[in-house]
């Protein structure tokens, strides 16, 4: 899933950035409120972490304009700011944020409600089963006949991105645009590396990661699970 951080505040955009980077997530930063809103009109991003005092545009601006765009006003904005007073919580709220963390903040805690906005989203139930591969989408943690399958941060990306549309092709130009960042040195052929890598080790899972020509990658049961 790829995200969008928008963090004036160079030390917590990275720590932020980095933590979820190792979770799996892609993640861009912009430090900018006009950066961010030009990102949004470019970039598909499945969430946006917004704080609200920024150069350039104020957070709440770059909400009132993911809103009035029908490309950008589904997805789901979790504010994280300092500003803790109540007429700000309702103000971004009527805008339509999704929901408000205000800092300081825990790291787990916000983890935890982008996976609870992402899963309302992508309307998935708490756990996703395919043959015996179990996806738990509130803790993210995957697992074969009840034992944990080892996945990398991209593996994880990947798998989770085509679980989300289960059953469905997903074009690799999609799939790499929701598992690198815009900033990373990677190419588009680089998602048939992870494929294979994911494909290995769902062997004998029961789920299948199937190539369709000119259309993407779709998992689902293996025709004999």
């Amino acid at each position: 899933m790829r995200l969008l951080l928008v963090e004036d505040h160079a030390e917590l955009a990275e720590w932020v950035s980095k933590a979820l980077s190792q979770g799996g997530y892609a993640v861009d930063v912009m430090t900018r409120g006009d950066h961010a809103a030009h990102a949004l009109l470019t970039q598909p991003y499945d969430l946006v972490v917004l704080d609200l005092s920024l150069p350039g545009m104020d957070g709440l601006e770059v909400l009132r304009g993911m809103r009035a765009r029908e490309a950008t006003a589904h997805i789901p904005v979790l504010v994280l700011t300092a500003r803790d007073r109540t007429e700000d919580k309702v103000a971004g709220l009527n805008l339509g944020a999704d929901d408000y963390l205000t800092k300081p903040f825990e790291l787990t805690e916000l983890e935890a409600r982008i996976k609870a906005l992402l899963r309302r989203a992508g309307n998935l139930l708490p756990t996703v089963r395919i043959g015996a591969l179990a996806f738990d989408t509130n803790s993210r943690l995957v697992s074969v006949a009840d034992k944990p399958l080892s996945l990398t941060p991209r593996e994880l990306a990947v798998l989770e991105v085509l679980i989300s549309r289960q059953g469905r092709p997903v074009a690799r130009e999609t799939l790499f645009e929701k598992v690198f960042s815009f900033d990373e040195e990677a190419r588009p052929e680089a998602i048939e590396i992870y494929v294979h890598r994911l494909r290995k080790k769902l062997e004998g899972t029961g789920a299948v990661v199937t190539t369709l020509r000119g259309l993407g990658y779709l998992i689902d049961e293996a025709p004999d699970a």
